[in-house]
């Protein structure tokens, strides 16, 4: 596009060709290392027969790992739980990547009017294109794990829309659902906003920094395996898919930090806004999982969906055992709750770091204290309050063959 021909606005990513060159490479090499038809590929040939027996993840990256569950579990348990990291973890994913489908849209709807905006929008799109393929390949084999081993739902759920709870386990309620529900539909009615439609790719990149972090781990083993050809096809999937979101990251990361450079100053209201949304996120990050460590879910709306793992043939302790085992793993301190908080700790500092050039957030965004405050202690006194609550509602599970999945996801204990 000719410079001297752009419509005359403020607004223009050819006031700075640094930032559109890094624009137009991301998106040329996401093009190039494009992962969708390799995940495409190993869903078609998955086979759980084939990976049973075999772990998925890093050992350290097993459901409840270090905690009592894990420590007397047998071999086989051990491979169960590792497992069911990978089925956990990624059905946090699909949540996420569901809203994320629904809010490129949104956010390109106010770059629309940056002058050039077509590169930026092009990588939307090619990413919005791959977060379908990855939702598809983390259902598909989350469910049917399963439906294979349980014959219902304990980490997955029903294909759901984007104005909901994105946090699986969430200390939420219904009203706090639809409050979330509200703030979601007022910020799409905002989309007209370029700063804004920018802004929401700077809170994608901090939501999703703890995410790249943990990734990266989980596609190692992939990476490191002697024989990739004979991995299991789950891990070659979170290997395919770190590759893609590591693109979506850069995204994130210019768009949001980057292009607000050829931007006027945001208003008090965009600003009122971006606090918010950052707010919100570290109220959504507040709590951290010693089921999964590295998602940062609200341990105590987990009791019930762990009792019935814990009840499964799987394990097939009794109701007392269950009860007693829940008790040991999320209200004694372990190496899996200190390894969980460590990894709290290192989302905060990497939190901190990413939004220390953003002038406009305040002093409690860019320093992320409500997420820094919590704790060891306090996540054990959380859980142990909850599970005094829990013990009186749990005869409900006793004699209950099967569960509503509304019943374990997203409720508090």
């Amino acid at each position: 596009m000719h410079r001297g021909l752009a419509q005359a606005t403020p607004h223009s990513l050819l006031d700075d060709a640094r930032i559109v060159r890094q624009v137009e490479l991301n998106l040329k090499r996401n093009t190039a290392q494009d992962a969708s038809e390799a995940i495409e590929a190993a869903v078609a040939a998955y086979c759980l027969s084939d990976c049973r027996s075999s772990l998925w993840n890093l050992e350290t990256f097993s459901l409840l790992w270090g905690t009592a569950l894990w420590n007397e579990a047998s071999p086989a348990q051990r491979v169960l739980l590792n497992q069911l990291y990978w089925v956990a973890y990624y059905s946090q994913i699909v949540s996420a990547e569901i809203a994320t489908i629904f809010l490129n849209h949104v956010a390109a709807v106010g770059l629309y009017a940056i002058e050039d905006f077509r590169p930026v929008c092009d990588n939307l799109d090619l990413e919005t294109r791959q977060e379908r393929v990855h939702i598809h390949a983390f259902k598909t084999i989350g469910e049917d794990f399963e439906h294979r081993l349980f014959g219902r739902r304990i980490f997955t759920y029903p294909m759901r829309h984007p104005f909901t709870e994105t946090m699986i386990f969430a200390d939420s309620n219904r009203f706090q659902t639809w409050w979330k529900s509200v703030q979601l539909r007022a910020f799409t009615a905002m989309a007209g906003s370029p700063f804004l439609g920018s802004q929401y790719l700077l809170i994608r990149g901090l939501r999703t920094l703890n995410g790249k972090i943990v990734q990266h781990k989980l596609s190692q083993f992939f990476a490191n395996h002697a024989e990739r050809e004979r991995a299991p096809i789950p891990a070659a999937i979170s290997w395919h898919h770190f590759s893609d979101e590591s693109f979506h990251f850069n995204t994130s990361r210019i768009v949001g930090l980057e292009v607000p450079r050829v931007l006027p100053a945001p208003s008090a209201f965009e600003r009122w806004v971006v606090n918010r949304g950052v707010a919100g996120c570290q109220l959504d990050h507040y709590h951290f999982s010693v089921a999964v460590n590295g998602i940062f879910w609200f341990d105590p709306a987990l009791f019930a969906a762990t009792y019935l793992l814990l009840r499964s043939p799987s394990f097939a302790l009794d109701h007392a055992g269950a009860l007693r085992m829940l008790e040991r793993c999320y209200c004694e301190d372990s190496d899996g709750v200190q390894a969980a908080a460590r990894t709290h700790a290192e989302a905060v500092e990497s939190y901190r770091r990413f939004v220390e050039p953003v002038t406009w957030l305040s002093a409690a965004n860019r320093e992320m204290r409500h997420m820094a405050g919590n704790g060891v202690d306090r996540y054990l006194q959380t859980n142990r309050r909850a599970f005094a609550r829990f013990q009186h509602r749990a005869s409900a599970l006793k004699d209950q063959p099967q569960l509503a999945p509304a019943d374990l996801a997203g409720s508090s204990a």
